[in-house]
């Protein structure tokens, strides 16, 4: 049997059919996750929000309100909080909205419990719970350092400023290919784990631009996060020390 880096994480699932909602609840309870479960939209939001979670599993039919709503209020507060759709709604217009609203995954009924944990697991290694962001350890920036593992940039006046897992994920993609520049469509693919052929978005260059904003990185004349016209983003600060 394979390592699962991500046993300990939290779970939610909301779904409102007793039987799914058990057997999704039971599967990834055998696989060591810890699991919190929602039966309506409301109880599935308030768990989300107010719990510590990892993951959530999504149903978009639910009593109480629809599921992308719930979707739309979670990406508000919780904007890197992962959420793999469970749906019967398999058209194409509901996946496109889906992904649109910040969906990392979409997985439409009936579905075999062996792909949705592999998705679950997938997602989880991607935004890396509960361990270090990537095989980079540190990154230097002009005035400060990285901390990937933490999560957390610290200046050398003293201040810090927290990192999403998403932000944390972008930035050590970057520093690992400091030596190009990096489109948006691979950014997508690689970080985001979306096709980008099927999935247009601004998501990326609202993201630099946080970023930049806690990296003290101008945006008239950026040293840490470099635009490089037609091409995408290229890190311009050398890799601190690696893991």
């Amino acid at each position: 049997m394979s390592e699962r880096p991500t046993a300990r994480a939290t779970v939610l699932v909301v779904e409102d059919d007793e039987a799914i909602r058990q057997g999704l609840v039971d599967a990834l309870a055998f696989e060591g996750y810890t699991v919190l479960q929602a039966a309506s939209a409301p109880a599935g939001l308030h768990a989300a929000l107010g719990g510590t979670v990892n993951l959530v599993l999504l149903d978009l039919m639910l009593p109480g309100g629809d599921g992308f709503e719930v979707l739309k209020e979670v990406r508000r507060v919780r904007v890197d909080l992962p959420v793999i759709v469970l749906t019967a709604r398999g058209r194409e217009a509901d996946r496109v909205q889906g992904l649109r609203l910040g969906a990392d995954d979409y997985v439409v009924k009936p579905f075999s419990i062996r792909e949705l944990l592999a998705r679950v697991e997938a997602v989880l290694r991607r935004v890396r719970v509960g361990g270090p962001a990537d095989e980079l350890s540190e990154l230097a920036i002009p005035g400060g350092l990285i901390d990937l593992a933490r999560r957390e940039v610290r200046y050398e006046d003293g201040a810090r400023a927290e990192l999403s897992d998403r932000e944390t994920s972008l930035l050590a993609y970057l520093a690992r290919n400091a030596d190009r520049a990096v489109g948006r469509d691979e950014i997508l693919q690689h970080v985001w784990r979306l096709n980008p052929s099927r999935f247009q978005t601004r998501t990326i260059d609202m993201h630099v631009a946080r970023l930049r904003e806690k990296l003290r990185d101008a945006e008239d004349e950026p040293r840490v996060i470099l635009t490089v016209r037609g091409k995408g983003y290229m890190f311009g600060s050398s890799p601190g020390t690696e893991g």
